[in-house]
C-alpha cells in the first residue's frame, strides 16, 4: 500500500424553484478502488432526479463489479424510463475510477470534459472516442502524480451566468483559468468544490437556471492526525493511553484540562497556559513541548462539531474557522483539510463539572461528541479509528 489517498468533494445547486436536484453523485469505495459517477438527468425536477439516480446507481454498481463500459451503457439505455414528451431516455454521465491511488480511468458521455490540474496547471490528458449504442463515449487512462486534481461538472456549471452576468456563460476555458488563478496546493477537494459551486451560484445571481454539480478528486499524501480527549476511566491506564497516543506518527492534539496535565507529566514537560481569548466563546489554547495543539475539551470540541455539520452542509462558516486561530478553528483546519487519517483516543472518566444540572451537557457528552464528529468526518472521506480507555 502506498502513502497516497483520494480526497473527494462534491456539491450541487438545484435549479431555481425546484425541490429536487436533477444531478446525482454516487461514490463507491473498496480497499484499492474509488469510483465516482456524476449523472445529469434530462430536464430538471423529479424526472431528472429519477434518471440521474438510476444512472449513477446502475453505473457505479456495474463498474465496481468490473463490468465493461459497453455493458454499462447498454444497460442504462434499456433501463431508463422513456420521457413521453421527448420520446427519449437520457442522462449524461461522467465516471472517474481511481485504482491504487496511482491510476485513473475516465469515461465521459455528454458532460463537460473533466479538467485535470497537474502542478496547478491544466494538463491535457489523452482521450479516445468510441460509439456505444449510438452514443459518443470519451475514454481516458492516466498515470497519476501526487497532488493531481480532477474537476468534473454538469453542464449547469458552464451555463452559469448566461443572460445574467455573462453573455455566453462560464465556459470550460474560463473555469480552468479561474481554478489556476485560485490554485493552492493546500486546498482540499471539498474547499475547491465549495469555491467553484459558490462562484456558479453568484454568476446565476443566486437563482440557478439549471441543476449544477461540481465534483473534485485530489490525489494526496496521507496525513495522520491523533486527537486525545479526556483522561481514562481507570487511572492505571494513563501510561498505556499516553504511550499509544504519542507513539503514533502524525500530528497530536490534546483536548481537556486534566488530559493536558497528564500529557505534560507523561512527557516531562511544562504545561504553559494562556489567557488569550481569540474567541470569547472558546477557551484559550495552551502549550506543551512535543504536542502540536493543546485545547480545552467539551466547549472546544462542541464548536468543532458545529463547524463539521456546517462544512458538509451549506458551508457558510468556512471563512470563520479557516482564518481564526482559536482552538476550535485550528482543530477544524487540521481535521477537515489536513488530515486523511484520524485516530481518536477517548478517555471515559467522568468529569464532575459535567454533572452540574445547570450545564446543557449530558452524562456521556464526550462519547456523543466524538461519535457524532467521527460520523461526519467519515462522510468527508476520512479514515477514522476510535479507541476508548
Amino acid at each position: 500500500m502506498n502513502d497516497l489517498c483520494v480526497d473527494l468533494g462534491y456539491k450541487s445547486l438545484n435549479k431555481f424553484g425546484e425541490q429536487l436536484c436533477g444531478d446525482m453523485i454516487k461514490v463507491v469505495k473498496d480497499d484499492d478502488t474509488t469510483i465516482l459517477v456524476l449523472a445529469d438527468g434530462l430536464g430538471s425536477g423529479v424526472k431528472a432526479n429519477i434518471l440521474s439516480t438510476l444512472t449513477s446507481k446502475i453505473i457505479s454498481t456495474m463498474i465496481a463489479a468490473h463490468m465493461g463500459i459497453e455493458e454499462c451503457v447498454n444497460t442504462i439505455m434499456s433501463t431508463l424510463p422513456v420521457c413521453k414528451v421527448r420520446g427519449i431516455a437520457y442522462s449524461t454521465f461522467t465516471i472517474i475510477k481511481i485504482t491504487n491511488n496511482t491510476y485513473a480511468e475516465i469515461i465521459q458521455y455528454d458532460n463537460p470534459l473533466v479538467i485535470l490540474l497537474r502542478n496547478g496547471k491544466k494538463y491535457d490528458y489523452p482521450t479516445q472516442t468510441k460509439i456505444i449504442s449510438g452514443k459518443k463515449i470519451v475514454e481516458s487512462k492516466i498515470r497519476l502524480n501526487c497532488d493531481d486534481v480532477f474537476v468534473a461538472m454538469s453542464d449547469g456549471a458552464i451555463y452559469a451566468g448566461v443572460g445574467q452576468t455573462l453573455n455566453y456563460g462560464w465556459q470550460r476555458e474560463n473555469i480552468i483559468e479561474f481554478i489556476e488563478s485560485h490554485y493552492d496546493k493546500s486546498l482540499s477537494a471539498n474547499a475547491l468544490t465549495s469555491l467553484l459551486i459558490d462562484t456558479c451560484n453568484n454568476l446565476y445571481a443566486n437563482m440557478p437556471g439549471d441543476d449544477t454539480t461540481i465534483a473534485a478528486i485530489k490525489i494526496r499524501k496521507r496525513q495522520v492526525v491523533n486527537l486525545m480527549f479526556g483522561p481514562p476511566q481507570n487511572p492505571e491506564d494513563v501510561h498505556n493511553m499516553m504511550s499509544l497516543f504519542f507513539a503514533k506518527q502524525g500530528r497530536h492534539i490534546v483536548c481537556g484540562g486534566t488530559t493536558s496535565t497528564l500529557a505534560a507529566k507523561f512527557l516531562g514537560k511544562e504545561l504553559e497556559t494562556t489567557i488569550d481569548y481569540i474567541d470569547p466563546r472558546i477557551p484559550p489554547i495552551a502549550r506543551i513541548e512535543g504536542v502540536d495543539l493543546v485545547t480545552e475539551g467539551v466547549l472546544t470540541i462542541s464548536r468543532v462539531l458545529e463547524y463539521a455539520k456546517d462544512y458538509i452542509g451549506k458551508n457558510i462558516l468556512y471563512n470563520e474557522w479557516h482564518s481564526k486561530n482559536d482552538g476550535a478553528s485550528i482543530i477544524a483546519r487540521m481535521l477537515f483539510e489536513e488530515a486523511t487519517d484520524i485516530n481518536f483516543y477517548v478517555g471515559k472518566a467522568i468529569n464532575p463539572a459535567h454533572q452540574n444540572p445547570n450545564l446543557p451537557i449530558g452524562f456521556n457528552i464526550k462519547m456523543q461528541l466524538v461519535e457524532e464528529l467521527s460520523k461526519i468526518l467519515k462522510q468527508m472521506g476520512k479514515t477514522i479509528n476510535l479507541s476508548y480507555f
